[in-house]
């Protein structure tokens, strides 16, 4: 048999063991019809649909009270608290996912199962519960370390240093949860092999460790940027609901939304959904590349 017919039935076999192509696993193609008209049908209803209507009741009244609603003060005060909370979450977040993947990954330790336990523990927990810890915890009236804070004349709820800690607490989990299957799967060698040579552990940790993760760490400070920037139920029992205080974007848009002012509301959260399409490009774009580069 020639080269070229070996090469012709090799690449036959390899078609014929894909998933669609074998006969125990080919479905009718009434039934791909229709499981594809059902998500198509799911996705523009629950995605696309609201999406849409969150731009067209923001644009009801047209630009001129678009425009009037994002530069209210008390909206101009919400835009600008949702960005300090996210300026100082991201890097923490950014700080503590990498060194606990970078722990869990690369190292054999008592308590590495805890560790790993404890980081899910923001998927498991209600965010509205853990705003009530903290509400427990750092209350100036009742909270476990309300003497404390009362002698050093420190607010931490209903202020911005409450709002920051639920943010944190809620988003922790992305970067770290993004990172550790990732550092997993590529192993100890490369970095074994650098020691070996000679350099040190931030020299390994910036020549070979980051350039390996980079791709899977931009895509986890995305998702905790977008997380940060739309929290609802933590922040919300810490904040206070102070207008042009504690009051981020979501926690405005429920207040403008509450007074009936629903133009007003559907303008401010139309930024929070160019947010979200953002973050859909940028994650698309990360994962294109991250996929050429293991091709």
């Amino acid at each position: 048999m020639s080269a070229a017919s070996s090469g012709l039935l090799r690449k036959k076999r390899a078609r014929d063991t894909r998933f669609e192509n074998s006969a125990a696993t080919r479905e009718a193609p009434w039934v791909k019809r229709l499981v594809l008209s059902l998500s198509l049908l799911f996705f523009g209803v629950f995605l696309l649909l609201p999406l849409f209507v969150v731009f067209a009741e923001a644009l009801r009244k047209g630009l001129e009270a678009y425009w009037a609603a994002i530069v209210d003060p008390d909206a101009l005060s919400a835009i600008k608290l949702t960005l300090i909370t996210a300026a100082i979450a991201l890097p923490l977040n950014l700080l503590f996912g990498v060194s606990a993947a970078w722990c869990i990954a690369k190292f054999e330790f008592r308590g590495k199962q805890l560790l790993t336990t404890l980081i899910d523990l923001p998927f498991s927990v209600s965010p509205v519960v853990a705003g009530l810890v903290f509400v427990l915890l750092f209350s100036t009236q009742h909270g476990w370390f309300a003497p404390l804070l009362q002698s050093w004349d420190v607010k931490v709820i209903f202020a911005v240093p409450g709002i920051v800690l639920a943010t944190v607490f809620v988003t922790f989990p992305f970067i770290a949860r993004e990172l550790i299957p990732l550092m997993q799967a590529q192993g100890r060698e490369e970095e074994e092999a650098a020691i070996v040579l000679g350099a040190r552990g931030w020299q390994t940790f910036w020549r070979v460790t980051l350039p390996n993760i980079k791709w899977g760490l931009l895509y986890g400070v995305i998702l905790c940027n977008a997380r940060a920037m739309g929290e609802f139920g933590a922040v919300s029992v810490v904040s206070g609901h102070i207008r042009g205080e504690t009051n981020t974007m979501p926690l405005h848009v429920e207040i403008l939304y509450n007074e009936y002012q629903s133009a007003a509301a559907f303008s401010v959260a139309s930024l929070l959904a160019l947010l979200a399409i953002v973050t859909l490009v940028a994650k698309t774009i990360i994962e294109r590349k991250a996929t050429a580069v293991d091709k």
